[in-house]
């Protein structure tokens, strides 16, 4: 009986199962195909061709960031290889024209465009915002851009689409349903293998709260869930027909996570060399005053309490009298509220430690005042765990300073290392060792560190526009084939 009833409950819900799955295909395989006639009804150019139109999706493109200098440096490129493409760019910012946008790219980055780009706004950008979403952040951004993935798809339908932002869950949409060739540019891996390991030893880190790590049930219903997101996000990167990434260890983890070798390749991103090489480099004049200048946003992954502790160490094991004095510089740049309140917190702990008259705060302040400062600093200070590459690291070393930068990431794997067989700087990774390379460095007399800051110049040459081009075409010649 109880087989019975088992056959007799298990048949029709397979039936209806393999009946919904049929419906489903075919509803898919109607959406593609009315896609595909979206896409050929299309306006012709001039000469009575239809132009190549190429997507970028890239919905923060006004931010000014790292990222969006990747993206413009690109769309340059392409309009300086191929004639007949339009390059068409996803963006939800709505709160400014596309002429502004452009004009921002030039101010910013000094990147002037050859032909117009085509600006399709969109909607729904808040259904990537990280505050939409105070639980399963990763799970509910990826979704998400899923839905905004297709309302870019409904608005306009390109040959082909490259996600130059890191939304991998858009990838299968445009690449199956809309028919397209697809490829990414991969500034830092959604979920990575070190934030696995970092919930599997239960370690407390930004990312990962103390009430989790001193839970073993909740250690490990996370850690279910990062592996089912890791397996997720592995699926939908391998749709990729054509993967670039920006750093060796970034590579490390696509390769692990997408195991899409055959088509991935590290493509550096392009940092403004020359702008900082043009600092003159000379050696130091005897002064009563050294800078430590700092270089990135006040975000809480960059490890800023780790910059002060290391510093106030660093004045705390100097000699009394000791000559010449020293100040910690900080630069950066406060997006919102949570900046400023970080920003707070750091003063706070400069006056818990006793270094507040050592400490200078330096918010959202004009290019030419930073290259000053780096102009002015003996070291570059950068303290972030696992930086996916350091555009920050490029710029202080390119400028002239003496790079000290976590053993750890980009900074480890592809821009501290030595250059024809000479040092560039120099990698720590906590407190204690940040406090003795800092004094190591000022214990050097002044020709050992102009040697050490020739060398680093040298080796950033491999980051400039001019590298970034011919690496990227390279990459994405596939495509428009």
């Amino acid at each position: 009986p109880c087989f019975r009833l088992l056959c007799s409950l298990l048949l029709p819900a397979l039936f209806l199962s393999g009946i919904l799955c049929i419906f489903l295909v075919v509803l898919l395989w109607g959406v593609r195909l009315w896609i595909q006639r979206k896409r050929r009804l299309s306006s012709a150019g001039r000469d009575g061709k239809r132009p190549l139109l190429v997507a970028f999706f890239h919905p923060y493109c006004n931010a000014g960031g790292g990222g969006e200098r990747v993206l413009w440096c690109a769309i340059r490129t392409l309009q300086k290889k191929y004639r007949n493409v339009t390059c068409i760019v996803y963006t939800g910012d709505r709160d400014a024209t596309g002429e502004e946008i452009v004009e921002g790219a030039f101010r910013r980055f000094n990147i002037k465009l050859i032909h117009p780009v085509k600006f399709v706004f969109l909607k729904k950008r808040f259904l990537v915002e990280a505050s939409l979403y105070p639980h399963f952040t990763l799970l509910g951004q990826s979704l998400g851009s899923v839905l905004l993935g297709w309302e870019a798809l409904l608005k306009c339908v390109p040959d082909i689409y490259i996600d130059s932002m890191g939304y991998a869950f858009t990838i299968p949409l445009f690449k199956y349903l809309g028919g397209c060739r697809v490829g990414c540019y991969v500034h830092y891996p959604t979920i990575s293998t070190d934030m696995l390991s970092v919930v599997r030893n239960q370690d407390t880190r930004f990312n990962n709260a103390a009430f989790i790590t001193s839970s073993p049930f909740f250690s490990k219903f996370k850690l279910v869930y990062y592996y089912f997101f890791a397996f997720m996000y592995g699926l939908v990167g391998s749709c990729s027909d054509v993967v670039m990434v920006n750093s060796s260890w970034t590579l490390n983890h696509i390769l692990s996570l997408w195991r899409a070798g055959s088509c991935t390749s590290v493509v550096y991103p392009p940092c403004d060399v020359q702008t900082f090489l043009d600092i003159p480099l000379e050696v130091e004049k005897s002064t009563s005053e050294y800078s430590i200048v700092s270089v990135s946003q006040f975000r809480p992954e960059k490890d800023h309490p780790l910059q002060i502790r290391a510093f106030a160490k660093l004045l705390k094991e100097k000699r009394v009298g000791q000559q010449p004095s020293l100040k910690l510089i900080l630069i950066g740049g406060c997006r919102n509220q949570q900046d400023e309140e970080r920003v707070n917190k750091l003063k706070c702990l400069c006056e818990e430690l006793g270094v507040s008259d050592d400490v200078i705060f330096r918010i959202n302040i004009p290019f030419e005042e930073l290259k000053r400062h780096l102009a002015e600093a003996t070291i570059g200070l950068h303290t972030m765990w696992n930086e996916h590459f350091g555009i920050g690291v490029v710029e202080c070393m390119a400028a002239g300073t003496v790079i000290l930068a976590h053993n750890s990431g980009g900074p480890k794997l592809d821009i501290v290392i030595p250059h024809e067989g000479y040092v560039t700087g120099f990698l720590a990774e906590d407190e204690d060792s940040y406090a003795e390379t800092m004094a190591y460095i000022f214990s050097l007399p002044p020709e050992k560190r102009l040697e050490i800051r020739e060398n680093a110049r040298r080796s950033v040459h491999r980051f400039s526009d001019q590298h970034f081009e011919e690496t990227f075409l390279l990459s994405v010649e596939p495509l428009f084939k």
